[in-house]
């Protein structure tokens, strides 16, 4: 069962702003906040039932599994299924070697990991080698004249820029989206969306960037987006990520 001390921020090695405001936002509220090393999760932390996670997805599936946190993600096609209304562009997946012989130019991006930089490519003969013949996001280049993020709680815009167009997208897409998710959307040059308005993309909150956001409201969709097992909801559990069981996760444990 989760602990009822406030509860621990557990962050990447890696140092960012992002994790230093929410550091500030956690401890703000009696919270325990601890950057775990390279090894993985300390003895002392591990199984605790009442830590938050924020970090790099590479690291979040060693040590997931030993803080007990479930971590949720915006599935990775849920741009591609949004209607041209909402995204103002032509957007789909498919396989790389299929995206090799599409003309251009084209925006191109791995749906979920870094396996090549997300960029406007002359034609799909440019894309870079990867291994294997992984699914390539693909879209119609626009040009974005401004970009907001934005951090919803179950549909509710908790810090970030505010629209009306936001609030009819939250509610027409809401529930193809776990509860805490953070929202990138943009004005379009020329216009291609309602009012000029279109979605960028969706990010799982633990691994975003809070930007000019207020990192005490952003914090609220962190803690939710990777907190306890024990308190996963059950509209958002088919947005859980899959992380490694047995040997591959007990590595994630780093002795006292």
């Amino acid at each position: 069962m989760p602990s009822s001390r406030p509860g621990l921020l557990a962050l990447a090695p890696h140092r960012s702003t992002t994790a230093a405001l929410l550091a500030g936002a956690a401890r703000g509220r009696g919270m325990e906040v601890a950057v775990l090393p390279v090894g993985g999760v300390p003895e002392r932390y591990a199984g605790r039932g009442d830590a938050h996670y924020y970090g790099g997805p590479h690291f979040a599936a060693r040590v997931a599994r030993p803080l007990g946190v479930a971590l949720l993600e915006p599935d990775d096609g849920w741009l591609d299924g949004l209607p041209y209304a909402f995204t103002g562009r032509h957007i789909r997946r498919l396989p790389l070697s299929g995206a090799r012989r599409l003309p251009g130019p084209l925006f191109a991006k791995p749906p979920t990991d870094k396996s090549f930089p997300a960029a406007v490519y002359g034609s799909g003969a440019e894309l870079p080698d990867v291994a294997g013949d992984p699914l390539v996001q693909v879209a119609s280049v626009v040009t974005w004249a401004e970009e907001f993020r934005l951090f919803l709680l179950d549909g509710e815009i908790r810090t970030g820029s505010r629209y009306a167009v936001h609030g009819l997208l939250v509610e027409a897409c809401g529930a193809t989206l776990p509860g805490p998710v953070v929202l990138d959307v943009g004005r379009t040059v020329p216009p291609t969306g309602p009012g000029g308005w279109a979605v960028v993309e969706a990010n799982m909150a633990w691994f975003s960037n809070v930007y000019a956001a207020d990192p005490g409201r952003a914090f609220d969709v962190v803690l939710r987006s990777a907190g306890p097992e024990d308190l996963l909801r059950d509209r958002d559990r088919p947005f859980r990520r899959a992380v490694p069981t047995g040997p591959a996760a007990s590595r994630g444990v780093e002795p006292a």
